[in-house]
């Protein structure tokens, strides 16, 4: 009998709690573009500082811009290989990026939008950059011998991947009927991306 009791009052309030309906309330809204899928690809910096961009491009011009992702990881990845490279294997290589790397990228190679540069190429419609993280990797293994002088073919083999899985670099484009290229096409869009600073928090013990 009491455990019966017990259980009939946890029901209760079970019961109770599932009927409160927590309501969130809107403190600001800040408008932004729609979310992207970044498919099988470890580029979630790009795509969520990429993001961040659009949002204050709406806050200053109050313009929908859809930025492209992959024109941002397209511009780091050379710059990836080169800091194995010149570290001769001994630094980190792969997929994973920091805000600050999409803010560094716009600072040298500008902005472009999205109907300029996909990131799909060979038909495709989803993003996987699972054999081109994979020949990268090897292409950077191959490079990185201290025994050996460095081949500045290295450049171009890289580039040569990027090309295939991500696209060729932009250099002028249309949009909205005015060409552009990417640098002037970030000035178009007034960021100061000087404005902007990466702050982080480590504990080490």
């Amino acid at each position: 009998m009491k455990t019966n009791l017990i259980t009939l009052a946890l029901l209760t309030f079970a019961f109770s709690v599932s009927a409160q309906k927590y309501e969130f309330k809107t403190i600001k809204e800040i408008d932004t573009e729609p979310v992207q899928a970044q498919g099988i690809t470890g580029t979630c910096w790009s795509f969520s500082s990429t993001s961040f961009l659009e949002a204050e491009i709406i806050r200053i011009k109050g313009k929908k811009i859809d930025l492209s992702e992959m024109y941002n990881v397209r511009h780091t990845y050379p710059k990836k290989a080169r800091n194995y490279l010149m570290r001769q294997g001994k630094a980190q290589f792969g997929e994973g990026g920091l805000n600050h790397d999409v803010i560094n990228s716009a600072k040298i190679a500008g902005l472009v939008p999205q109907s300029v540069f996909s990131g799909y190429t060979n038909g495709a419609t989803k993003y996987d950059h699972s054999k081109m993280v994979e020949e990268l990797e090897v292409l950077m293994k191959k490079y990185a011998n201290p025994e050996v002088k460095l081949d500045p073919k290295w450049k171009t083999e890289v580039n040569a991947i990027l090309d295939q899985y991500i696209g060729s670099d932009v250099t002028e484009f249309i949009f909205e009927g005015k060409k552009y290229t990417p640098k002037s096409f970030l000035e178009m869009t007034q960021l100061k991306l000087d404005d902007y600073v990466t702050i982080s928090s480590f504990t080490h013990e």
